[in-house]
């Protein structure tokens, strides 16, 4: 069982990406692990959920990516921050529970694989929004 700890993930600037530390904020009743990388205004930080649950004969597990955008509002010359725009990234595994550790491992590292930006199918998709023809 994993424990809560602190994750470090690495964004995709083009001349020096930087690593964006995420710190434990909590763990929900319904076993939902979220760490969060602050920016001094909470509803600005930067956060990740991560889940397992089995379900009948299934584990389901998600990782959730929540990006939100901050710009400083300023209404009769009082300034706040503001929430501009959000991005979410969420992945989903479904595993059955006679699943092997191995094949587990080999569909996390497919996935993995393929978020690579020379495989232009999903990153262009993804990245860039273009429809894939």
């Amino acid at each position: 069982m994993p424990q809560l700890q602190n994750l470090v993930l690495t964004d995709r600037t083009p001349t020096t990406p930087a690593n964006i530390t995420f710190t434990p904020q909590g763990l929900s009743a319904q076993g939902v692990g979220t760490v969060s990388a602050s920016t001094g205004v909470p509803v600005g930080d930067k956060r990740v959920s991560v889940s397992m649950q089995k379900r009948n004969s299934r584990y389901k597990g998600e990782v959730r990516l929540v990006l939100p955008i901050l710009a400083t509002e300023t209404i009769n010359g009082i300034s706040r921050p503001t929430v501009i725009r959000t991005g979410y990234v969420t992945l989903n595994v479904d595993f059955d529970e006679r699943s092997t550790e191995q094949e587990r491992t080999d569909a996390v590292g497919m996935l993995a694989s393929g978020l690579a930006t020379s495989k232009t199918l999903i990153n262009d998709a993804l990245v860039k929004l273009e429809s894939v023809y």
